[in-house]
């Protein structure tokens, strides 16, 4: 990386966390994060806030929840 790295690992941190970055491209920055704790911290928020996002779309709302969305829903489109 050619200047200190930080403005490239913040812009592709999102691709990294998800795992959509080429080895080589993925090596630079995880290579960043060990020597930048900026950096680090932002990807630990990242990876604590994509597994709470996996987690809540694992869970399905109660019954009787769907029933009033799908009612408010159709009289919505009555209108």
């Amino acid at each position: 990386m050619g200047d200190c790295g930080c403005e490239k690992a913040k812009k592709d941190l999102e691709e990294y966390l998800h795992n959509e970055l080429c080895s080589e491209e993925a090596a630079d920055i995880r290579e960043h994060m060990e020597n930048c704790p900026d950096c680090a911290d932002e990807h630990r928020v990242g990876v604590v806030l994509t597994e709470a996002v996996k987690r809540a779309c694992e869970e399905t709302a109660p019954e009787d929840l769907k029933q009033e969305v799908l009612i408010k829903l159709r009289s919505m489109q009555k209108h």
